[in-house]
């Protein structure tokens, strides 16, 4: 565990604030869920939680199904990282840091597709030299926690009309999942 040098109390109702340089640095923002541990040390430990990492054998196949359907990288997010990929080499995305742009795409809980017509690039993770043609966002009980995506093929080739509504059909089985 890394050591912070920042020192909170807790006030009278049980509370302790996180403070904003770890919430910035953590991508915890308000409203989001956090699991509490604790362990025989007597250290309690906050960590973000992530409906996707739940799910993360089931997607795992799915990201699987994906990529042979449809012939492209598929990737699958929870809200900061990569949960899966299908594809390309794991090591190149897996548990790798989104980018701001598809955290953008998520916040705006629109789906991004890239088309010839305005050429518009998305590249969904920090690091990866890889561009995405479709992103669609996992929305479940009214909250996004993550995104389905598929990177361009080695054709470069933009996507077809029934590899967008996979991708759609994806995120929104996923949703589904969450929700449970």
């Amino acid at each position: 565990m890394k050591a912070t040098g920042i020192v909170r109390r807790i006030d009278d109702l049980g509370r302790v604030v996180i403070p904003k340089e770890i919430r910035r640095t953590m991508r915890i923002r308000e409203g989001d869920p956090l699991e509490i541990y604790t362990d025989i040390d007597g250290e309690v430990i906050f960590k973000k939680y992530s409906p996707m990492g739940e799910l993360q054998e089931f997607t795992a196949q799915y990201c699987e199904v994906l990529h042979k359907a449809m012939g492209m990288p598929v990737l699958i997010t929870d809200r900061d990282h990569v949960v899966c990929c299908t594809g390309i080499p794991k090591k190149e995305a897996l548990e790798k840091r989104i980018s701001s742009a598809l955290e953008k795409v998520m916040e705006n809980r629109s789906s991004f597709i890239a088309s010839a017509m305005d050429r518009a690039a998305l590249t969904p993770i920090e690091g990866l030299d890889k561009n995405a043609c479709i992103a669609v966002p996992i929305l479940g009980n009214g909250d996004v926690s993550g995104c389905v995506i598929a990177l361009f093929n080695e054709k470069n080739e933009y996507p077809s009309q029934a590899e967008i509504k996979l991708a759609e059909v994806a995120a929104q089985f996923l949703g589904k999942q969450t929700e449970e």
